[in-house]
C-alpha cells in the first residue's frame, strides 16, 4: 500500500493546522484538526486489499471532517466510506483513479440515524471510476464544480430519502451515458419505499451525458446549501475548470506548512 500523508487527523490543534482549517468550505468548514475536528491534507492512498478494505472509513458519529487535495485509488472496497450518523463533512480537491465504489455515504436503509447526514464534494476529480460519485442514502450532499468522466456504471446515485444538489459540475460520458441513477430502498421505519432527489442547476453535460432526472423524486423536496451555509466559492463549469481539476486535485509536491512558535 502506497501511503503519502502532510497532516494526520489526530495531530497537534497548532498555529499552522488553524489556519488551514480557515480555508474549507462547505459543512465540513468546522473542522480544525485534532480528535475532534480531522483534517486529512495532501495525501495518497493506494493499494489497500483485504475484506472491507475501505481506503478512509468515517464512522460512527464523526463530526466535523475535511479531506482535502487526496489523491486515492485501487482499494478492494470503497475509497471513502460515510456512514453510522457521521456529518459535517467536506471532500475538496481529491483525484480518485483505479476503482469501482467510489465514495458511499450511508450504508444501509436500516440505518434510520443516517438522516443527519451533511456532505460537501467539491472541485475533486473522478478520473474513469467506475460509479459512486457518491452513492447516497438518507443524506444531504452538495456537489459542485466537479469533474466525472467516462464512468462505467452511472455518475450520481440517489436512494432512499437522500438529497443531493449538483451544481456547477461537469459530467463527460464514455460508453456509458447515464449520469444520475435513482435507486429504490424501504427505510426501516417507513411502510413503503422511496429514491433519493436530485436537483441539477447549472451542471453541464457532454459527449452525450443524460441527466435522466426524474420529476417527481425532485419534487419529494431538496434542501438548499444557502440554509447550512452563507457562501461557497464556485466558477461556471468550462473547459478552463476541466484543465485546473485535471492538473491541480490531489497530491501536489509542495512544502509542509511552518510551524508558529
Amino acid at each position: 500500500m502506497e501511503t503519502k500523508m502532510l497532516s494526520l487527523p489526530y495531530a497537534h490543534v497548532d498555529y499552522s493546522l488553524r489556519a488551514l482549517s480557515g480555508q474549507a468550505e462547505g459543512f465540513g468548514r468546522f473542522a480544525i484538526g485534532g480528535l475532534h475536528g480531522p483534517l486529512y491534507h495532501v495525501t495518497t492512498l493506494a493499494g489497500g486489499r483485504g475484506p472491507d478494505a475501505d481506503c478512509i472509513q468515517i464512522k460512527p458519529k464523526s463530526r466535523h471532517i475535511w479531506i482535502d487535495r487526496c489523491s486515492l485509488r485501487d482499494y478492494d472496497d470503497g475509497l471513502i466510506d460515510i456512514t453510522r450518523e457521521s456529518t459535517d463533512i467536506t471532500i475538496s480537491r481529491c483525484h480518485f483513479s483505479q476503482h469501482d465504489k467510489t465514495i458511499l455515504i450511508g450504508a444501509d436503509p436500516t440505518h434510520t440515524g443516517d438522516r443527519c447526514i451533511r456532505v460537501t464534494i467539491h472541485h475533486c476529480f473522478f478520473n474513469g471510476t467506475r460509479q459512486r460519485h457518491p452513492r447516497v442514502r438518507f443524506g444531504k450532499v452538495h456537489l459542485y464544480n466537479n469533474y466525472t468522466r467516462n464512468w462505467g456504471i452511472y455518475a450520481v446515485c440517489a436512494s432512499v430519502e437522500s438529497q443531493i444538489y449538483s451544481q456547477c459540475n461537469i459530467y463527460e460520458a464514455g460508453q456509458k451515458k447515464v449520469t444520475f441513477k435513482y435507486l429504490t430502498e424501504k427505510a426501516a421505519d417507513r411502510e413503503e419505499g422511496r429514491s433519493g432527489c436530485i436537483t441539477s442547476e447549472g451542471d453541464l453535460f457532454l459527449n452525450g451525458a443524460q441527466a435522466c432526472l426524474l420529476t417527481e423524486a425532485s419534487e419529494q423536496g431538496m434542501f438548499h446549501p444557502s440554509e447550512h451555509y452563507p457562501k461557497w466559492t464556485m466558477e461556471a463549469p468550462s473547459d478552463s475548470l476541466k484543465e485546473v481539476l485535471e492538473l491541480c486535485t490531489g497530491w501536489q509536491s509542495i512544502p509542509r506548512p511552518s510551524v508558529k512558535e
